[in-house]
């Protein structure tokens, strides 16, 4: 294949009534992949989607404006002054041939969109997918990413990146999702709460793409990590648009390990630092503030760092700032799952992680506002919203543990959040 890729098809294409579903891949450590599922080769076409090849000339359908010049669809006159166009077209393909899957939109849309924020955002968020992915692989060595792509009825769809029951993580998913249309009902009266809207008849287009990750590993000395980055845009009544941001970065380990919580937080910091040293401690607090387990008096970690609805300074000036958090979870969260991996635990130590992991799924079902806003959004693909939860977690009644103990002591972190970095 011209994008590198190892094309092994392993079957029929499945619909499953989302149309878009003719991608099944296996990812493993060493970034090998087999797709398509509906058994052509790279360079023919899904015969459920003739629009939409797995390959060809430039990959996933790329034709390039060199290819179209050679078979007399341009004029040779305009060749020099495309000359700096296709250095753009090249470098955008060396960057998507590291995809998980094809862009969401399209490469051609893609490429269409590559200067303005739309486009800007899809790519980060699917680098950043795949560079959580190959670097987790790495490390768990054994179980593969499966990974499904799904289209919404509705306008758009998303990539599932997920690895059950490995060597080191017991299940760790990095969904994107590019989706428009029009906001329900009940999406509007959540979007209300924080944005003053001018809807028409209740209805107001929107367009809602992001990065999403919540990885849980198997040892209770390795913590659990969560982030989020994404980017909103609506159409008013009156035809102006509202944008804004969100995101974060957040820990949730079983026992405490200071060294750690230093270094995850440090590292948040330093990516924060290169914009405005006032950022981090502003979403510090907000992370604390927002992952509030309110029935329980606890936080759901230790936190990190978190923002929602930021439109300003400049659309530019926050995207940036979200290229720089985004870059910064490899760095921030893998170095201390290598430190830990290895670390011998008991059936007791195992115990408490599952309670822990209880505290997890009560957070992201009762309050966490992607959740809400996923299940509230028609067409939204459940299985990717609920990736976050864990494969395994326990409640007990009235679970105290003893005083002094390893576990007492994470408690009174998450009940009385620290600061990390001073």
């Amino acid at each position: 294949s011209p994008w590198g890729l190892d094309w092994r098809p392993p079957g029929p294409c499945q619909s499953e009534g989302l149309r878009g579903r003719c991608l099944e891949l296996r990812v493993t450590g060493k970034g090998r992949v087999a797709v398509p599922s509906c058994g052509e080769s790279a360079s023919v076409a899904c015969p459920s989607h003739p629009d939409k090849a797995h390959g060809g000339e430039g990959g996933w359908g790329w034709q390039s404006q060199a290819a179209q010049a050679s078979d007399g669809t341009g004029s040779p006159g305009e060749a020099p002054a495309q000359e700096q166009e296709e250095q753009e077209e090249q470098e955008m393909r060396r960057r998507c041939q590291r995809f998980m899957a094809p862009p969401v939109s399209g490469p051609r849309e893609l490429w269409r969109r590559r200067r303005d924020m739309r486009g800007r955002m899809e790519l980060l968020i699917m680098e950043t997918q795949a560079e959580v992915c190959r670097a987790l692989a790495a490390l768990d060595g054994g179980a593969a990413f499966t990974v499904n792509t799904w289209e919404r009825k509705e306008g758009g769809g998303g990539i599932s990146c997920v690895l059950q029951d490995g060597n080191v993580f017991e299940k760790a998913g990095v969904n994107v999702s590019v989706v428009f249309g029009q906001l329900s009902a009940e999406a509007v009266q959540q979007m209300k709460s924080r944005k003053t809207l001018k809807d028409k008849d209740g209805k107001v287009p929107f367009c809602a793409m992001g990065v999403s990750s919540v990885i849980h590993p198997k040892n209770p000395h390795v913590p659990t990590v969560h982030f989020n980055y994404r980017y909103f845009e609506i159409e008013e009544a009156d035809g102006t648009k509202q944008w804004w941001f969100g995101g974060g970065t957040d820990l949730t380990p079983t026992y405490l390990n200071k060294e750690d919580a230093v270094h995850f937080h440090k590292t948040l910091k330093e990516a924060c630092d290169k914009h405005d040293p006032k950022l981090y401690p502003k979403y510090k607090k907000w992370c604390d503030d927002y992952f509030y387990i309110k029935h329980r008096g606890e936080r759901r970690g230790i936190g990190g760092i978190f923002f929602d609805d930021v439109d300003s300074p400049s659309k530019e000036e926050v995207f940036q700032f979200v290229q720089s958090c985004a870059k910064a979870i490899v760095p921030c969260y893998v170095p201390i799952v290598k430190k830990h991996r290895h670390d011998p635990f008991t059936p007791e130590e195992k115990l408490w992680q599952q309670l822990r992991r209880g505290r997890y799924v009560e957070f992201n079902l009762v309050y966490d506002r992607g959740t809400k806003f996923g299940l509230a959004t028609p067409g939204s693909r459940i299985e990717s919203i609920l990736m976050s939860l864990p494969l395994t977690a326990r409640w007990e009644y009235m679970h105290t543990p003893p005083e002094n103990s390893r576990e007492a002591e994470i408690l009174e972190v998450l009940r009385n959040p620290k600061d990390w970095v001073h």
